[in-house]
């Protein structure tokens, strides 16, 4: 009986090793290289394996017929296929498409630097902004490090591959902001109004930017400002120039917050200590103030509101170039008040919608005057046009809309619609006492929609398109915009795009005897970046072709008005931008350059030239390093840029043409800041204090960015900074929350 039970074992071993089927091969991705730890397996079977490191697999099954083989692999999108087990061993190899995912999918970024909390790839933060020498702060001023911008020091705004101030926008939370910087004063660069700190997002394109903004033909600075804080804190400043205090309240809830602030300043102390070149007749005084509040509506929804006003006067006094022993008076009073309002929210099935509207008012009243020694009102009458009176309020509204739809993986695509409304009136009185009125109100309104697509984490596109139509000009275009990235390695790609954009006519030469229409600007833009945790390196290449750009006339000594659209030009260059926080132990530095060759025709040029606010060749170091023990950061930056170009062109009777040009000397500056902290090793501190020395042109370089003429050519005179040297002194105190980590810059 033992002998028989045996010989049956025996028997139904072997029937059963003869029914084993063995299953084997080997998994891959889209690009043949080999997937480690995927698991196959027969549906509704027990039966299946791992892959080796070599995307090797091999099981055996009992099963007979026509069953699934699944795939699964972290990073990969699941892969099925029918095979039919009739017995014989069976060899497969089954191919993977990678997952396309947000943390391993290439950015679409061929023209932008771009900066914030949800941001793999962070160039300038707010606190880098803060704590670059040289900047005082200032969001453009920081910006002016990076390539692409120029350094411009006798105007406000950002000049970006070869385009004017005019040509780079604004917009805080989607939407437009008009008179982002304070009102001009003759040769002195303004500051712009808001600070770093209320935005957690930074975006500055130099090109190639998206379909959702317009109405600039060269750059766009797009803002984010935060949602909830931290908790709720007081801040006090103090220093040379200012006193301020502000509050933001977080609720227990932490679910909504409100927040106030106000600002004086009065320059007389630092003027006192400081040689101006200018003498001021009124010295610089501003009150600012702001408000907010932001309500979470959902886990996903936010309504934030942010308002601002400032109140601020100055007047300068400057020898006249004209005749010797007069002196050319401005007056200017500015009011400025801005509110914004946005609201976003996820609707559910991969919507998601995001609107906004802000309304601000501007009051310029300016006064000009020639003056005598005794500070009297000269009359001469070839120079009788610099004795006026010019009031210039405007009102400014805006209003976008924009919804999202998530698509396969990470794909969305998105579109949208805004509205622009602006009114800009213009009041002069003349030396003679007439007076003239006229006004220039536009309805701007925009439709636009964009794709992101993720053909896989490697290989994206953003494909969209805008279409304006201004009431101003009675026309409409419509500007395409493409952008392509491929990922070269795994922390390396190169990215190509490629766009048209519009923007209506600069209103200073506005109203126009002649029919006008927007200028154009077709953009070229090839990028190379690698970056890590602890490096950037970029590179961008990039053609820009202006057409339809406006030709101006004289209507008197001190006015041009837009006559055509017949000017034209182009720009390309070459940029460079290495950020390194890893090779000198606890030191962050950056360094860029921009090679820049551009030439236009546009207002009273005789021919194509290159402007004069464009340098060929322009470079910025900055450096920062904290030292703890001495609890104090150290921040030095360096500027250059080659001379440029300066022209008087003035009417002959038959043309304009050159009465004088030549190119200024380089620009050089080495600026200098300290930051001591003194309650740095105080544990679970409430309060955070802050001592801030800033010493602008610390080696008191000459600078030259250009010169003035006479009204008759005959003379010219320098255009100089205020002072060669800038020395700056505060101390900032926040009492409920401890800043010492962002302080030190937490990125190091």
């Amino acid at each position: 009986m033992k002998f028989c039970s045996l010989i049956y074992i025996l028997l139904l071993s072997g029937y059963i090793s003869q029914a084993q089927t063995k299953i084997s091969g080997n998994i891959k991705d889209n690009k043949g290289k080999p997937v480690p730890s995927a698991s196959i397996v027969l549906k509704d079977t027990y039966d299946g394996a791992t892959s080796d490191s070599s995307g090797n697999f091999s099981f055996t099954t009992s099963e007979k017929g026509k069953f699934t083989l699944a795939v699964t692999a972290v990073g990969y999108k699941p892969a099925e296929q029918m095979i039919d087990i009739a017995g014989s061993n069976i060899t497969i190899n089954i191919s993977v498409k990678e997952e396309v995912s947000e943390l391993k999918a290439v950015i679409i970024s061929a023209g932008s630097f771009e900066a914030g909390d949800k941001k793999r790839v962070t160039v300038l933060n707010s606190i880098d902004i803060a704590t670059t020498a040289g900047a005082n702060a200032d969001v453009t001023g920081a910006l002016k490090t990076l390539p692409g911008a120029q350094q411009v020091g006798e105007s406000e705004g950002l000049f970006v591959r070869g385009g004017t101030a005019a040509e780079t926008k604004t917009f805080i939370d989607g939407t437009l902001v008009n008179n982002f910087f304070y009102s001009s004063v003759p040769g002195i660069a303004q500051r712009s109004r808001f600070s770093p700190f209320l935005f957690k997002g930074t975006v500055f394109s130099t090109g190639g930017y998206s379909a959702l903004y317009g109405q600039a033909l060269s750059s766009a600075l797009i803002l984010e400002s935060i949602d909830l804080p931290e908790q709720s804190s007081s801040d006090i400043g103090i220093s040379v120039l200012s006193l301020s205090a502000g509050h933001q309240h977080l609720a227990k809830n932490k679910k909504s917050s409100w927040g106030v602030s106000y600002s004086y300043a009065n320059l007389w102390l630092a003027f006192k200590a400081i040689k101006q070149r200018q003498d001021y007749s009124k010295i610089p005084e501003y009150h600012e103030g702001d408000a907010n509040f932001r309500i979470k509506t959902s886990e996903t929804g936010i309504i934030k509101y942010y308002g601002y006003f400032s109140a601020n006067r100055l007047g300068i006094i400057t020898p006249g170039i004209d005749t010797t022993g007069y002196y050319d008076a401005f007056n200017i009073k500015n009011f400025n008040m801005y509110h914004n309002l946005s609201y976003r929210e996820s609707l559910g099935n991969g919507w998601k919608l995001t609107t906004g509207v802000s309304y601000s008012t501007n009051k310029d009243n300016i006064e000009g005057r020639l003056q005598d020694a005794a500070e009297k009102e000269a009359e001469i009458p070839a120079l009788a046009y610099k004795n006026f009176g010019l009031e210039s309020p405007g009102q400014y509204f805006n209003a976008k809309a924009v919804i999202d739809k998530r698509l396969m993986g990470i794909s969305v695509i998105r579109f949208g619609g805004e509205y622009n409304y602006s009114n800009d009136k213009y009041h002069y009185t003349l030396y003679n006492g007439q007076k003239f009125t006229s006004s220039i109100i536009d309805h701007l309104k925009a439709a636009f929609a964009e794709t992101d697509i993720y053909i896989t984490n490697d290989l994206a596109a953003k494909i969209g398109g805008r279409f304006e139509n201004s009431s101003l000009l009675n026309k409409s275009n419509i500007a395409p915009r493409v952008s392509l990235a491929y990922k070269t390695g795994k922390r390396s790609q190169a990215s190509l795009a490629y766009g048209v954009f519009y923007q209506n006519p600069e209103k200073k030469y506005l109203p126009s005897p002649d029919v006008l229409t927007f200028s154009k600007a077709t953009h070229y833009i090839a990028q190379y970046q690698k970056v890590t945790s602890k490096t950037t390196f970029r590179t961008e290449v990039f053609y820009k072709k202006y057409n339809h750009l406006i030709k101006t006339d004289m209507v008197n000594a001190a006015q041009q008005v837009a006559v055509n659209n017949n000017g034209y030009g182009d720009a390309k260059g070459l940029e460079i931008f290495w950020r390194d926080k890893k090779t000198i132990k606890n030191v962050d530095y950056w360094v860029s350059y921009s090679y820049l060759d551009t030439k236009r025709d546009y207002t009273n040029f005789p021919y194509a030239i290159q402007p004069n606010f464009a340098a060929k060749h322009t470079a910025s170091l900055v450096m920062k390093k904290f030292v703890t023990k001495w609890k104090t950061g150290f921040n030095m930056s360096y500027t250059y840029a080659s001379g440029r170009p300066y022209y008087n062109i003035m009417h002959d009777g038959n043309g304009y043409t050159f009465t004088d040009k030549g190119k200024a000397m380089d620009y050089n500056n080495v600026s200098f800041s300290l930051n001591y902290l003194p309650n740095l090793f105080k544990k679970d501190s409430k309060t955070f204090t802050v001592l801030v020395l800033t010493v602008n042109n610390i080696f008191g370089i000459s600078q030259v960015y250009g010169y003035n003429y006479s009204y008759d050519g005959s003379r010219k005179a320098a255009i100089l900074p205020p002072s060669r040297t800038f020395v700056f002194l505060g101390a900032f105190f926040s009492f409920g929350i401890d800043r010492t980590e962002d302080a030190i810059n937490n990125n190091l």
